[in-house]
């Protein structure tokens, strides 16, 4: 008798480290993928620690490397023969179940903007490790140095353009207010009264954006919050979540952090701003540079 692929147990959006020890014990078809990317800040290489320690099984999802490589923005989403040619080269196939996490001390930072760009390019079979490598290992779970290729498989890719939007979409919206925007960079950059990690970038926010700073979605012990808790967040932030959403940050990376928070909420489907804060400081006049701030980041 054939076995049937993991995501027939119907995990969700968010699974536990309980749930993928158990599923590491099958042999169905999943593909964990470590997710890790840095702010330069950091100093940390996300692939050298790969290589060092990672969860058994698990292949490293590079974003500098599956992105747009022709536009000047950073790890810009790529288009479908890219993605589907970096992810099959990884051995994931469309009915395969792909679990993404990252080792950031958040517990979530960069593994789900690779869960969004999953479901951006129609692969919904996708989970988050909640709580990340962070909580793995300190529940004391196997990890391992080795690293065995998988034979090349096929993906086919089919991109859902309801769910990214552009420069030019951001700025029809000031006037429309289709969407609300929300920014996942930290209180502080948001006002303008912080510094961005980016040369040449000063902090501020888009007109009209409500703020939800990424981390504030994730426990101290770096799971997400509870349903009820996600849903206060938004509302007290001043969002509704009836209506339509585009989350935004600095380059495209948090941002997904609050997709994902909104998806847990039941939101039918957020938009991401890819290029995010970095292209609309360098694009948008001065008058759509909210900052409280000005002048002083340079």
């Amino acid at each position: 008798m054939k076995r049937a692929p993991i995501m027939a147990l119907q995990a969700g959006a968010l699974i536990s480290t309980k749930w993928l020890a158990d599923a590491l014990k099958t042999r169905g078809k999943m593909r964990i993928l470590d997710s890790s990317w840095y702010l330069p800040k950091l100093q940390r290489n996300a692939k050298s620690e790969f290589q060092l320690r990672h969860i058994p099984g698990a292949a490293f999802f590079d974003i500098d490397q599956c992105c747009d490589k022709t536009s000047p923005l950073d790890h810009m989403l790529p288009s479908e023969k890219v993605f589907a040619d970096y992810v099959g080269n990884l051995g994931i196939e469309n009915d395969t179940h792909v679990v993404v996490y990252d080792c950031s001390d958040y517990g979530a930072f960069s593994a789900p903007r690779v869960w969004w760009m999953f479901r951006v390019f129609g692969h919904n079979a996708v989970s988050l490790l909640n709580g990340g490598f962070r909580n793995w290992e300190l529940e004391g779970r196997p990890v391992s140095n080795s690293y065995v290729r998988p034979p090349p498989a096929e993906f086919k890719a089919h991109l859902k353009s309801s769910g990214i939007k552009t420069y030019e979409d951001l700025l029809d919206n000031l006037d429309t207010k289709e969407f609300q925007v929300v920014d996942a960079r930290p209180a502080g950059r948001f006002r303008g009264l912080e510094p961005e990690p980016r040369d040449n970038t000063e902090p501020g926010h888009i007109p009209g954006s409500f703020s939800i700073p990424f981390h504030s979605s994730l426990s101290d012990s770096g799971h997400f919050l509870p349903k009820d808790k996600l849903q206060e967040l938004f509302i007290r932030a001043g969002v509704d979540l009836s209506r339509p959403i585009c989350v935004s940050c600095g380059s495209g990376v948090t941002a997904c952090t609050l997709a994902l928070a909104a998806h847990v909420c039941g939101h039918p489907g957020v938009s991401v701003y890819d290029g995010a804060w970095s292209e609309w400081y360098t694009r948008a006049l001065p008058e759509y540079v909210i900052s409280e701030g000005r002048g002083k980041h340079l």
